[in-house]
């Protein structure tokens, strides 16, 4: 008689060697399967954009292992050009205050340092939804202020609450008009970046939690917080996934709202501001956005700074179709580093969202952040192992099971004998150290420390 490991263990060879657990190509839901393929006439359409895979001296990346230099460069050129952030706040003090309790969630007001200079007034939900063994994922959405994705304010913006009720801890976070850091006088950070930064310290607040996987944390915003969303996203590569409503991902003059010139985004040259508008020759471009144009840089490096992070640009009015000619260049890179399924952009005609279009956002977060799923890449490596390798203060290592639960089959292993649980853990543990932990030793041309076991 067949015994249960040894079913598990077959099944768990026939995937790795298939590639899909390897590569991440879980099965993508049919609803948003079609949204990761661009139409017909932009396959392969990479516009005017300077490829992300050309080192700034011209050297083509043509090998997944010279992706992380290229990365670190356009990390690097970026944070100078934005200006380098502050410490981070890695250890928030969160004040809890009022108490709200929704039939689906729990809303809590609560403050933190949104950076070293302000602290601000947000919302936090918690989902009364049982969560079973493992902690949650969770979703940090900005605005020009918090009450508007609870359901407070507007229509079809009430992202928080929306994820809330789908079993996500939700984080609404706003600032209105833009941060200037230290002072709108003697800004040292150009607005975005500011923003960007603010994000990943409200990150830390999430990661806190003891419910909350900080694996497993992404980010969501409209317009305004779309472009902060983004902006954080590719700068802080701690948010797992995100997702983009109509923004303006990339600069584009004809379009008013896409408005990165304005010297509350990237126009930032002093306390002097220009006159508001798009630029003409009485009303020039100032700050880094000037110097962006002169140089023909755009955002498409920022989203290859996401590979292989999933993203979703929900597009609209400001994000039409034709937006796939920068997103094929993330297409790019994911492909060079042996993913799909990490690009989707939706389109609808209108700027707000719709009821459609915010159920493709809730469907993404949960396909990519619900615990069925890998937990995500290192976008330093490009690989979507699982993380089977702890080290310790000393330098040696562990080699742990406790991050093998996040695969569909685990459930059918939690559900065996203790004896027949442990020998197919041990199974899924061996098997998953010769598809991944061999090659990458070979890739790199080094071995691993003595290491033992643990659960």
């Amino acid at each position: 008689m067949c015994k249960p490991g040894w079913i598990v263990a077959a099944l768990l060879v026939c995937r790795l060697v298939s590639g899909t657990w390897a590569k991440g190509e879980e099965a993508v839901p049919d609803e948003l399967r079609p949204f990761f393929q661009p139409p017909a006439e932009y396959e392969n359409d990479f516009g005017h954009y300077r490829s992300p895979l050309l080192f700034d001296n011209g050297t083509p990346v043509t090998r997944p292992e010279q992706w992380p230099a290229r990365r670190q460069e356009i990390l690097r050129r970026w944070h100078e050009w934005l200006g380098p952030w502050p410490e981070l706040i890695r250890e928030p003090k969160v004040t809890y205050g009022e108490q709200v309790d929704e039939p689906d969630y729990k809303r809590y007001t609560v403050q933190f340092q949104l950076t070293p200079l302000e602290t601000t007034t947000a919302y936090l939900l918690l989902p009364k939804m049982p969560q079973g063994r493992g902690r949650r994922p969770a979703v940090l959405v900005v605005y020009y202020e918090p009450e508007t994705a609870v359901g407070l304010r507007g229509m079809n913006r009430d992202f928080a609450r929306q994820l809330a009720r789908r079993g996500f801890v939700a984080l609404s976070v706003g600032h209105d008009a833009s941060i200037y850091y230290p002072s709108r006088e003697a800004a040292q950070l150009q607005p975005l970046s500011a923003l960007a930064y603010a994000a990943a310290n409200a990150y830390y607040v999430l990661a806190s939690r003891p419910d909350v996987d900080p694996d497993r944390i992404g980010i969501v915003g409209h317009s305004y917080g779309g472009k902060w969303a983004m902006f954080a996203a590719c700068l802080f590569d701690k948010f797992a996934c995100a997702a983009w409503s109509d923004p303006g991902i990339v600069f584009d003059e004809s379009r008013p709202n896409v408005n990165y010139w304005e010297p509350w985004y990237l126009g930032y040259e002093g306390p002097m501001f220009r006159r508001r508008g798009v630029p003409s020759p009485d009303n020039p471009r100032t700050g880094l956005y000037r110097r962006l144009i002169e140089e023909g840089r755009d955002l498409h490096e920022l989203h290859a700074l996401m590979a292989p992070r999933p993203f979703l640009v929900s597009g609209g009015s400001e994000d039409p179709p034709s937006r796939w000619q920068a997103l094929n260049h993330a297409r790019q890179v994911n492909r060079l580093l042996g993913y799909e399924f990490r690009v989707a952009m939706t389109n609808r005609p209108g700027h707000d969202p719709t009821e459609e279009s915010n159920r493709q956002i809730y469907l993404f977060f949960e396909h990519f952040l619900k615990p069925h799923q890998l937990r995500p890449a290192d976008s330093q490596s490009g690989r979507s192992a699982p993380q089977l390798i702890e080290k310790s203060a000393s330098g040696s290592c562990t080699w742990s099971t406790r991050h093998l639960n996040t695969d569909p089959l685990f459930p059918f292993i939690a559900t065996l004998g203790t004896r027949q649980a442990r020998r197919a853990r041990r199974i899924l543990l061996h098997t998953t150290l010769l598809t991944f932990i061999w090659p990458a030793a070979a890739d790199f041309g080094s071995s691993f420390p003595p290491c033992k076991y643990s659960s």
